[in-house]
């Protein structure tokens, strides 16, 4: 059977079977408390039994019999679940019974051996769909939703909490591991809702922090004590899995001029400027790689590092290297340079050049390396998140204590986004530094 690509899933009709499920789901999800309504669909659409009406108990007979089910049928369930998540979500009182939902497909019973066959097809379709891609989005949209409810915190010390646990650290990576290949366009705008709130507080809360440290250090320096100005604040809580120490390294490099008196964005605005004189892309790939290697360690680069990324530099893109860059190949050249330094693609996941930098500069390093790229080429900043999202989906179930380097670069690329690209006010922190 075909694969449904990404494009045939959007493209495929909606039969009228379909269109009475969904339509019976929206009057519901507005007419039913979300006990009664989790009843109903574990009932009706998960175990295939107690229809709400004969014709919904009709049309998902027509479905099951459908040519192409097997392949369409996680489809029409994503959808089912996102009329209900779509809804619940916009009412704060509602939004703790999303996990709920997601949580019914763990308790679906095998069918017996009198179980009609129809009703053995249903359920094992159910059963596929919990390990489809659109049951994993789910699953992460329900964490991210669980833990903003609880106002969940993640420490060090919690040994056991699995890298997908984490994902609601990280609205950037939502886009890329909070939809499916079917998403609609509903779903869409509910996961972006959901990013911008929580990026939001991130946001604040780091920019509550930056001033507690400021103000911390200013009635330090009067009282000449650490200590005695602890006691005259209100301690504000780092807001990131970074050490006190790490998290200030960060903020140094991202908010402050750590290149020879200059900021990254005072490098990355004069590099524009100088590509406006250069005739060449092949002039372009050699004032590129000196704009990226002003930030690595010349010990680390001399070893191969520098000599690998000109090599990689001079290969890409040859056919045009006598035409005039423009913002088209600059866009072309920053993505091909992400997968390099990062990783490819979910079907290629090695990212050796990515560890070996984590290892040899650090990871607050490797991300101002990075953000130096996505400075340069603003467009290639969701290629930058894809990246990213590839990598927490290979470590999504291992132990966070297993990853430590992927968590610091996680939590690093977040405030270096936060304050090159979201409204975090940091800006106080020049005070001190």
């Amino acid at each position: 059977m075909t694969k449904v690509t990404p494009i045939a899933s959007y493209l495929r009709q909606t039969n009228s079977a379909e269109q009475e499920l969904y339509d019976y789901l929206m009057h519901a999800v507005q007419s039913h408390t979300p006990d009664e309504l989790l009843q109903e669909f574990k009932q009706f659409l998960l175990e295939g039994r107690q229809a709400p009406t004969p014709e919904l108990h009709q049309a998902l007979i027509t479905i099951l019999k459908t040519p192409g089910v097997e392949e369409d049928f996680k489809f029409i369930l994503n959808r089912c679940c996102h009329i209900i998540i779509n809804r619940w979500q916009i009412h704060p009182q509602l939004q703790k019974s999303i996990p709920r939902l997601v949580e019914l497909f763990d308790s679906i019973p095998p069918p017996s051996l009198s179980t009609p066959r129809l009703t053995k097809l249903h359920r094992q379709l159910v059963a596929d769909f919990s390990t489809s891609e659109q049951y994993l989005t789910l699953q992460r949209l329900a964490r991210v939703v669980e833990d903003d409810d609880s106002k969940k915190k993640f420490t060090w010390n919690d040994q056991s909490v699995s890298v997908g646990q984490l994902i609601q650290r990280y609205p950037y990576l939502y886009e890329h591991c909070l939809l499916s290949e079917d998403s609609s366009f509903e779903h869409q705008q509910t996961v972006r809702q959901v990013q911008a709130r929580i990026q939001r507080a991130f946001e604040l809360d780091l920019s509550k922090y930056v001033m507690y440290q400021v103000r911390l250090a200013q009635l330090a320096r009067r009282k000449h004590s650490i200590q005695d100005a602890k006691q005259m604040l209100q301690g504000v809580q780092n807001p990131t899995l970074l050490t006190e120490r790490e998290l200030g390294t960060a903020l140094k490099y991202f908010v402050g001029k750590p290149e020879r008196g200059h900021s990254y964005r005072d490098l990355s605005q004069y590099f524009l400027r100088r590509t406006t004189e250069i005739l060449s892309y092949e002039d372009f790939k050699h004032e590129l790689f000196s704009y990226l290697i002003s930030s690595v360690d010349q010990k680390y680069g001399k070893l191969q590092f520098n000599q690998r990324l000109y090599q990689k530099l001079q290969t890409m893109l040859p056919n045009y290297d006598h035409q005039k860059p423009n913002e088209l190949l600059m866009m072309r050249t920053a993505s091909q340079l992400l997968n390099y330094l990062i990783v490819e693609s979910p079907q290629r996941p090695e990212h050796y050049v990515f560890v070996d930098m984590i290892t040899n500069l650090g990871p607050t390093v490797t991300v101002a390396l990075l953000l130096k790229l996505v400075l340069m080429c603003g467009k290639a900043k969701p290629h930058l998140e894809r990246r990213f999202s590839i990598l927490f989906s290979h470590y999504e179930s291992q132990s966070q204590e297993g990853v430590p380097w992927l968590i610091k670069s996680l939590e690093n690329l977040h405030i270096a986004l936060s304050v090159h690209f979201g409204d975090a006010d940091v800006s106080f922190l020049k005070q001190i530094m």
